[in-house]
């Protein structure tokens, strides 16, 4: 299986499990989280989510090799991306959150971090953008320009400076992103339930409001890059371990 759950008091523990690609997010990663999620929601005895990609890294983002799958109805992309959730979704990150994967990070409600942990959007690397909602959602989480740097540099931010910047809850040693996310969502769990679920709604449709529009500008977008020769050379460049040679067309 390529995603496993736990399942502790009231706590549902999702860990990203295909170590041997890094938890890049193939067809397999999509069914199994958006089964966990639609767990999440559906169950009455749950009242909290933990997403972890293990002690190594929470996941290199998408699979160039063989995509993500198709969208699932009730999550959209990679089965948690276009997702109305009710319940608190926490991240815990261990190493890197790249692409696909810090996307998956901006979909939860409370980051959980190693001192260790990076965050990244390396799409323009390989001649792409970030197309699962990074491209927009990383500018709520982040300050603007902070964001502009991750999106036209494609480097990677650190935890510690993550957490400076208010992206981060809470930072641990190495190995303990979990734990920290388990004495956080047990502090959620202390609290009424549905007051949680009606704050954090609140709270998250005036941090995103109705995205419809911006999705429809992102994938035109997405859909002009898969076009151009940058995207073909990008990727092939990235499988050949090679410098790309971009071409601006």
């Amino acid at each position: 299986m390529s995603v496993t759950t736990e399942h502790r008091e009231r706590i549902l523990i999702i860990t990203l499990d295909r170590e041997a690609k890094r938890n890049a997010l193939d067809a397999s990663i999509t069914a199994g989280l958006d089964a966990a999620l639609n767990r999440l929601e559906d169950d009455p005895e749950l009242w909290c989510g933990i997403l972890t990609g293990g002690t190594k890294f929470f996941s290199a983002g998408a699979d160039l090799a063989a995509g993500p799958g198709e969208p699932t109805p009730r999550g959209g992309i990679v089965g948690i991306i276009n997702r109305e959730r009710a319940k608190p979704l926490l991240a815990a990150v261990e190493g890197f959150a790249l692409g696909g994967g810090m996307e998956l990070v901006l979909c939860c409600d409370l980051v959980v971090a190693s001192r260790t942990a990076t965050f990244g959007l390396p799409e323009p690397k390989r001649g792409l953008m970030p197309d699962f909602g990074g491209a927009f959602r990383v500018a709520r989480m982040l300050p603007p320009n902070v964001a502009r740097e991750m999106l036209l540099t494609a480097e990677n931010l650190s935890a510690e400076r993550a957490e400076r910047l208010g992206f981060v809850n809470l930072l641990t040693e190495p190995g303990h992103a979990l734990d920290g996310a388990l004495a956080l969502a047990a502090k959620i769990c202390a609290n009424a339930p549905l007051a949680v679920r009606e704050a954090l709604a609140l709270v998250n449709h005036e941090v995103a409001g109705d995205e419809t529009a911006i999705w429809e500008r992102s994938h035109a977008a997405h859909a002009r890059l898969l076009a151009s020769e940058d995207v073909r050379e990008g990727i092939t460049a990235f499988f050949e371990r090679r410098p790309p040679s971009w071409r601006g067309r």
